[in-house]
C-alpha cells in the first residue's frame, strides 16, 4: 500500500540521528526523489543509504547490497 506522505525521518528517527544536517538533507532529498517516482523505501533501503552517506559502506559495497536486494525481490516474484 502506498504511503500518502513521505515520512522516512519520522518512521526511522534512530537512523537519521547518525547524520549531520547536511547529510540528512542529502539522504532525504535522494529518498524523496525516488518516492515521487513511485518507489517506497523500506528500512533496509534507508539504512543502507545512510551507511553509505556516513562512510560506513563504500560505493561498491552499497551497490552490492542494492544488487543483492534486487535479486531477492526478483527471486520472490518468480515464485508467485
Amino acid at each position: 500500500m502506498s504511503q500518502p506522505t513521505f515520512d522516512v525521518e519520522t518512521r526511522w528517527p534512530e537512523l537519521f540521528a547518525q547524520l549531520d544536517p547536511e547529510q540528512r538533507r542529502a539522504v532525504v532529498r535522494s529518498l524523496a526523489a525516488g518516492w515521487h517516482e513511485g518507489w517506497e523505501p523500506n528500512r533496509e533501503d534507508v539504512a543502507d543509504l545512510i551507511d553509505y552517506t556516513r562512510g560506513a559502506l563504500t560505493f561498491d559495497e552499497y551497490q552490492a547490497r542494492s544488487a543483492a536486494k534486487a535479486e531477492r525481490i526478483a527471486g520472490a516474484a518468480s515464485t508467485l
